[in-house]
């Protein structure tokens, strides 16, 4: 069971755990998403799913949607589309509960957790219900993100989560037409905070149009472009992610 986190919103977390996902089951695991970022529940949107789930009537348990061979539970399934969800403390660790027990994900090689950015009710309650196996961190080459890897490096560590290491998102963009690069977000920040914070860097995945894209339409850029930089980057990604987990202790 691994969490992927960010120290704030806006870094490409959710796209990075779809992506993770689909490359995870692609390589032959058995893979499951929870979305667990119920005020901004867009995970099912990315990959495709609009129907809500069928609830078991004998067993009460929820079956998660299936999508590009990634089981899936979200808030995003059970509301209406646009309906907010005004929740705190009791009601989001029963969510939590729920979806880790009531649902009928069968058996899984490994499950992702794509959590809200920050530090609050939903990471807490999960660091304490959840048998976490370790947690990512994803973040932007910005220096100026340094100070938000903190936060969710030390509330990882004083609840005694592994972390198994830092993604750098958006690190970087080649012009289609003069096939120069820039780093609009910044270069190395990422890099930079896992040596700060004395964990791997796990890798770099470039700004790309078709990966934005790939989110709007339900078919993730990995499926549709996997030569693309950003696709082969998340590729290398999962595959050291599983080399990490296959780690004894």
């Amino acid at each position: 069971m691994l969490a992927i986190s960010s120290g704030k919103g806006g870094v490409g977390k959710s796209t990075v755990s779809v992506s993770l996902a689909v490359a995870l089951a692609r390589s032959g695991l058995r893979v499951g998403l929870m979305d667990t970022d119920i005020y901004g529940p867009n995970v099912p949107g990315m990959l495709g799913v609009s129907e809500k789930p069928q609830v078991d009537p004998e067993s009460g348990k929820i079956a998660p949607a299936l999508a590009h061979g990634v089981h899936l539970i979200s808030m995003g399934m059970l509301v209406d589309a646009g309906a907010p969800v005004i929740w705190r403390g009791p009601m989001l660790s029963k969510m939590i509960s729920q979806f880790l027990f009531q649902v009928d994900w069968g058996e899984l090689d490994i499950l992702l957790l794509d959590l809200p950015p920050g530090t609050g009710d939903v990471q807490i309650s999960l660091t304490q219900t959840a048998p976490l196996t370790g947690a990512v961190i994803v973040t932007t080459p910005s220096q100026l993100a340094l100070e938000d890897v903190a936060r969710g490096v030390r509330m990882f560590r004083e609840t005694e989560v592994p972390l198994l290491g830092l993604i750098e998102n958006m690190g970087g963009f080649v012009c289609s037409s003069c096939q120069q690069k820039s780093h609009p977000f910044g270069h190395g920040g990422g890099e930079a905070a896992a040596d700060r914070f004395e964990m791997p860097f796990l890798g770099n995945v470039p700004l790309e149009p078709a990966v934005r894209a790939g989110a709007d339409t339900g078919t993730p850029s990995i499926l549709t472009n996997p030569d693309a930089p950003a696709s082969k980057a998340l590729a290398a990604i999962s595959d050291h992610l599983q080399q990490l987990l296959q780690k004894p202790g």
